[in-house]
């Protein structure tokens, strides 16, 4: 069967509706929305519940700790209006994910990178994806559905395309959320997650290229929330144990390392190091990046670095939106040429 299907098709499909990226249009009964910002604290852990100065709320036997210091390095620049309730899942493959409702947030994370050593790191990424929610910020108020209905109408693609559009759209809110992660927080941990995951998905590389991925489905949703998060991303091969933003494997940069993807993940990867001025332009992540690029010919490396690197701080709705849509236009056109 032609795995290339009506773009229109793809983005009603359910798996494809169901990705877990942060795209406030994905709709469970239709009642998703967005939603507000700070608040004072319960936290719960195994069976007893314990009170502080701001909302976060952790549901299941493991320490509260790496919750709660994510909090405070998050007060040291910005709050949230609504409490944070943290449901911990038995799991190990859950990916980490943040649903938005009108009185709540909810953070999604397995029981395993709730207690491995990035759990702090973890939690203040998904807390800055929520500070970017509830200020409305473009990146996080734009439906990659309806962005991609714009780029690729009337066009035929690769299911696996369209959902790589999807990770690739999720890339440019995490260069948003992780301007507030790296502003608050510590930035080695993150250098080590992008070199350490790259390279593992650069060993990885098939020949040839696997279709799809290991995004699997996102976990069924209560009426009324907004996902958003890491989000947000599949998990790739051999990713470090609690590795940065992800915890046990949840918000790597492959998606089961197909080499076109990978070569877009490394060019994020590169842009948000610049963008921070976090390495040495002697870094191994440069090689690694090279590398990647060498495995997928039809993807430019430095122009979606430059695509990513782009992103205004501050940009207004139609700014943003068409940036999404002329990144994602630019990945499939990428492999439509790599196929002919």
């Amino acid at each position: 069967m032609d795995r290339r299907r009506r773009v229109s098709d793809l983005l009603d499909d359910e798996g494809i509706g169901r990705l877990p990226v942060a795209d406030p249009d994905d709709r469970a009964d239709g009642r998703l929305r967005a939603t507000g910002r700070r608040s004072g604290t319960r936290v719960k852990t195994a069976g007893r519940l314990l009170y502080d100065s701001m909302n976060v709320r952790v549901r299941g036997a493991v320490p509260p700790a790496p919750f709660l210091s994510a909090r405070d390095l998050l007060l040291t620049e910005h709050s949230l209006d609504h409490p944070v309730e943290v449901e911990v899942r038995d799991d190990p493959d859950e990916r980490t994910w943040a649903a938005h409702y009108d009185d709540r947030h909810v953070l999604n994370v397995s029981r395993q990178a709730a207690t491995s050593a990035m759990a702090r790191e973890l939690a203040l990424h998904e807390l800055a994806h929520m500070v970017r929610h509830e200020q409305g910020h473009p990146s996080h108020t734009q439906s990659t559905r309806e962005a991609l209905y714009l780029a690729l109408a009337g066009q035929s693609v690769e299911k696996r395309r369209v959902t790589h559009c999807y990770q690739i759209a999720n890339h440019m809110r995490d260069i948003y959320a992780d301007d507030i992660t790296l502003s608050v927080g510590p930035t080695d941990k993150l250098v080590a997650y992008l070199e350490s995951s790259l390279a593992a998905a650069v060993a990885d590389a098939p020949a040839p290229a696997r279709p799809g991925g290991s995004w699997g489905s996102m976990p069924p949703l209560d009426p009324g929330a907004t996902v958003t998060g890491d989000g947000t991303t599949p998990a790739g091969p051999a990713s470090p144990p609690g590795g940065l933003l992800n915890g046990e494997s949840v918000r790597p940069l492959t998606a089961g390392a197909d080499p076109d993807i990978t070569a877009v993940n490394a060019a994020f990867a590169l842009a948000l190091v610049e963008r921070h001025d976090l390495v040495d332009d002697d870094h191994r992540l440069y090689d690694l990046a090279h590398a990647a690029a060498s495995d997928a010919p039809g993807v430019s490396l430095a122009g979606f670095k430059r695509r990513f690197a782009a992103l205004g701080d501050d940009p207004s709705e139609s700014e943003f939106r068409k940036s999404l849509v002329e990144t994602a236009r630019a990945y499939v056109t990428a492999g439509d040429r790599a196929a002919d």
